[in-house]
């Protein structure tokens, strides 16, 4: 006899998704393992919803992109019983799957732990990468390396409410760093941040654990003070405020925590990893664990370790592509700097360039030191781990100093690696994927059943390990920013008058009111990126990103118009799109 909480159902004409070929009602129930530590997860622990095979089977929904599990191997499954191929081989196959099941039921087998390392403004464009030789090794060459991995939107606050919540900008409502663009405001922990993917693997019973910068305006009185603690964390070592090395509070499960100068006891970097390792020790080895460490390299004011200040002196930003280059025939803000760029401006964003470096260096040692805990603890072989970063960072790109916010490349491009169970070593991956992707995979790995959260990205969970999931990946995608200005000219600028922001060095601005856009991405057929703008110039910009990998000519008025139409269909559609119509490609 199977033990009672292991039902099966067969009512289903396929076996795709979750919830379609085998339903269990156990509340105790943990997520299968295919093959041992070398797998994935797929059954949900979600009691409180329940759907019959038939509702499932009619959800357009459950049968989305990167949710449908690999028939077992043999050969067989649901397409061998959809198309009269041998039924009893595939039940046999099934009912092994349903044992399995059913074992991992009776034993409360753990499911994989996660790690998710995200770090703060790092290119991969520019080389932001190069000093990273540890964290290369440990995870990309032990797993993926994603070639082309993005930001839904250039920008910390709602780029990091974007991975948290899987939603595109339009969907949390944050719209930048600031509490009225509702950057941790009241408003957002209300709402988005109640369904934040945490949550959802604290009702997986995961133990959850976070150091490191959270938003930027994280911490405030006006945003709940460091009393504040989001739901879905069990330990809490939050930074108040943006990302500093030293001389920060923290929130640690709710208490003020003050630290000081003190390289061994406040290093921001170090503390984070410290936290960690105690993490570790201290832990529940009978329930999984998910960790976010979010150092706040690299940061402005990027401050190194000491034993790393004298690293790189050599090294100067990449003087190819678009550095130095004007903004020729793009929006007006790419338009006023000074071309050539003055000397100060150059010395000033090649030494930003070699500190940023020397400040990863201490993230490279973390990541070194944290596989090696966890290979210690005999935990590394049943642990997935991510690195990544919010947003990518330019440094001379057109003619602007240091900053981010803008649509190209350099700034919308991020590191992704990761390793983990059913991950095969060495992998260089291409698909598109995107930050608002890394909730839906951490909650796919954990077992939640994806048709039953609100996230507008998918799990990518099969381009790592098909093995494991099957998927198709997407076609195209939005990047969306909202500009931030002042409301008064800055006095250092007078000149620039008011509705603009980050003017530095030498009075160039890096951000206005209206360097507000939506850009949609294609990289299947061709590589091409359409932007419109909210101005009063309704300005469009587009790139063909195979002849012009720079962007360094914007292409709207030569462009066939057919494909501007279509592009702004896409456009047009996605700014609207919300959950699973977000991945509608039709």
């Amino acid at each position: 006899m199977f033990p009672a909480e292991c039902s099966m159902s067969l009512s289903s004409p396929s076996l795709g998704s979750y919830d379609q070929a085998v339903s269990f009602t156990s509340s105790n129930f943990q997520p299968l393992r295919l093959s041992g530590p070398d797998s994935g997860s797929s059954q949900p622990n979600r009691p409180p919803v329940e759907r019959s095979a038939e509702a499932a089977a009619a959800d357009p929904a459950a049968q989305r992109p990167g949710l449908r599990m690999a028939a077992p191997s043999g050969g067989t499954g649901a397409a061998g019983l959809r198309r009269g191929g041998k039924p009893a081989a595939a039940r046999a196959a099934l009912l092994a799957l349903l044992l399995t099941c059913c074992v991992r039921c009776a034993t409360g087998a753990k499911p994989s732990n996660i790690v998710l390392v995200l770090v703060d403004d790092q290119d991969v464009d520019l080389g932001g990468m190069t000093p990273m030789k540890k964290t290369k090794a440990a995870i990309g060459e032990a797993g993926a390396t994603f070639l082309n991995a993005f930001t839904v939107t250039p920008l910390c606050c709602p780029s990091r409410s974007s991975i948290l919540t899987g939603r595109y900008p339009h969907n949390h409502e944050v719209r930048n760093n600031s509490l009225s663009g509702n950057c941790s405001s009241l408003l957002w922990q209300k709402g988005p941040e109640s369904e934040a993917f945490p949550v959802y693997l604290s009702k997986q019973k995961y133990q959850t654990f976070f150091a490191g910068k959270y938003l930027n305006q994280y911490g405030q009185k006006e945003a709940g003070d460091v009393i504040h603690v989001p739901p879905g964390w069990d330990q809490w070592n939050a930074l108040v405020g943006n990302s500093q090395y030293y001389n920060y509070t923290l929130s640690v499960n709710g208490k003020a925590e003050q630290h000081s100068d003190s390289y061994e006891k406040d290093y921001l970097t170090d503390l984070v990893l410290n936290r960690s390792l105690h993490f570790l020790e201290d832990r529940s080895p009978q329930h999984p664990f998910f960790m976010m460490l979010a150092p706040p390299a690299p940061h402005s004011p990027w401050t190194a370790a000491p034993q790393n200040l004298d690293k790189f002196n050599n090294v100067q930003a990449p003087r190819d592509g678009s550095f130095n280059k004007p903004g020729k025939d793009k929006h007006w803000l790419l338009r006023q700097p000074v071309n050539p760029m003055p000397n100060s401006s150059i010395n000033f964003l090649d030494n930003a360039y070699r500190r940023r470096w020397q400040s990863l260096l201490s993230v490279d040692d973390m990541v070194d030191t944290l596989v090696k805990k966890l290979e210690s603890i005999k935990e590394l072989d049943n642990t997935y781990i991510f690195y990544t970063s919010d947003n990518g960072y330019h440094t001379g790109q057109f003619s602007l100093p240091v900053d981010k916010r803008q649509l190209y490349e350099f700034d919308i491009r991020v590191p992704l690696l990761v390793r983990g169970p059913g991950i095969k070593p060495n992998q260089t991956l291409k698909a598109p994927v995107l930050n608002i992707d890394l909730g839906p995979t951490i909650l796919d790995i954990s077992g939640v059943n994806l048709t039953t959260v609100n996230m507008d990205g998918q799990s990518f969970l099969f381009q790592m390990a098909p093995s494991l999931r099957n998927g198709t990946a997407r076609p195209y995608f939005l990047v969306e920013y909202t500009g931030e200005g002042n409301p008064v000219s800055d006095p250092s600028c007078p000149k620039l008058g008011s509705g603009v922001s980050e003017c530095f060095p030498d009075c160039v601005c890096e951000d206005s009111y209206n360097n507000t856009y939506a850009c949609v991405r294609t990289l299947n057929d061709q590589n091409l990126q359409y932007c419109e703008f909210a101005d009063s110039e309704s300005f469009v910009e587009m790139y063909n990103l195979s002849s012009d990998p720079h962007q360094l000519e914007n292409i709207v008025k030569k462009v066939d118009p057919s494909i501007l139409q279509t592009m702004n269909q896409r456009l047009i559609k996605l700014q609207s799109c919300v959950a699973s119509s977000c991945r509608d490609y039709s």
